[in-house]
């Protein structure tokens, strides 16, 4: 139960081993370059086994004050990851005992950290009410040239997870390498259009400076310009790599959180309410920790601004569970037949418990049921 000792809140400090981690990589080179990866997929797991479920529902009437510690870890990330990415551009870009290899996987490490960290803590800091937090997490989605995803995220999938409006909910029987290209090449004009939507409402163009995207923009730029201030051109592509790998872990993410979970459809342009079975949850201790309860996913639907140590977990009769957390999932992700064998009878089974009385779900795999109604 959270507290406010900062002894409670350490476990959720997991994020740091990154850092020595990535530096042994970047000093010695060689095999000592997959620490942090296997830090992020192998050691999880292993603690996932050892710790075990983690059903247990805090009070979510704790006063805010008592969430210090937790929360801290979330606000002082943003300087750590620009060191992280920049320091070791810097550093990379004046020695040479790394051959190209070497430095390429240093930085798909660093990746994993930018993605598996920092979008998960800018996040959380996005649906947050004070402004600090908010550009926290704009800084943190800029560093990984997503900032987009801010707008998506809160404009559309928050709205109409569970639809065809919303990209980033996987289709039935979709592999991970189409959703990746699908959600890269929509969710741009989707935010874009999410933002014209909100701002026509409010009686303003997209020429206005309360569009957000002149601001994903400049940040975006800003960093460009210091990676090139920093290594030159090398230094843009190392920061443009880790930008990528940072996406790629964040949009496998997105896919195990609901795919094959669609809302029914209720005829004239409505569905039905988002409930708690409409994302993938799952239990795990230590992968909890490392991701700050995103596995508890079902609840942040409910409550998006609940504060993270907060989070409520769902029985099985409510929610649908994973088998394994979702660092071990994102690995079977990238490998779509497996996944399939995972995952394809967990939905068929959902669809049984949830929705006996509909029949043909064909519309719902191909993601052609009606766009919801009042969707931009």
């Amino acid at each position: 139960m959270p507290t406010h000792r900062l002894v409670n809140a350490l476990p959720f400090w997991l994020s740091l081993g990154f850092l020595p981690l990535i530096a042994i990589g970047a000093a010695w080179g060689g095999w000592w370059l997959i620490l942090a990866p296997l830090y992020a997929f192998g050691l999880m797991t292993l603690l996932d086994a050892i710790t075990g479920l983690n059903t247990t529902n805090p009070d979510t009437k704790t006063p805010e004050a008592d969430l210090f510690w937790y929360r801290l870890i979330t606000l002082i990330w943003l300087p750590l990851q620009l060191l992280l990415i920049f320091g070791t551009i810097w550093y990379v870009t004046r020695t040479d005992h790394l051959q190209l290899h070497e430095i390429l996987i240093l930085f798909y490490a660093i990746g994993i950290a930018s993605g598996g960290v920092g979008i998960v803590y800018s996040h959380e800091l996005m649906h947050q009410k004070p402004v600090i937090e908010r550009r926290l997490g704009d800084l943190l989605l800029a560093s990984t040239l997503y900032s987009h995803f801010r707008s998506e995220h809160l404009r559309v999938h928050h709205m109409w997870v569970g639809t065809p409006r919303d990209s980033v909910t996987a289709r039935y029987n979709e592999g991970f390498w189409r959703f990746f290209l699908r959600v890269l090449v929509s969710c741009p004009g989707s935010a874009w259009a999410a933002e014209r939507a909100m701002l026509a409402r409010r009686g303003k163009t997209m020429w206005s400076a309360a569009n957000p995207f002149w601001r994903y923009g400049a940040l975006q730029a800003g960093f460009l310009i210091l990676a090139w201030l920093i290594g030159g051109w090398v230094g843009v592509g190392l920061f443009v790599f880790q930008a990528f790998i940072a996406v790629l872990h964040l949009e496998l993410t997105n896919y195990v959180e609901h795919y094959g979970l669609t809302r029914e459809y209720l005829g004239d342009g409505r569905y039905e309410h988002v409930k708690p079975h409409h994302s993938w949850n799952a239990s795990h201790t230590a992968s909890n920790w490392l991701l700050i309860n995103l596995q508890r996913h079902s609840d942040h639907h409910y409550k998006p601004d609940r504060r993270f140590p907060l989070l409520q977990t769902y029985g099985t009769d409510e929610a649908p569970q994973l088998p394994l957390g979702y660092p071990t999932m994102v690995v079977a992700a990238a490998i779509p037949p497996l996944w399939r064998r995972m995952m394809n009878p967990r939905v068929r089974a959902w669809r049984r418990r949830f929705y006996p009385q509909i029949t043909d779900w064909s519309a719902y795999k191909a993601g052609t049921t009606p766009m919801p109604r009042g969707a931009a």
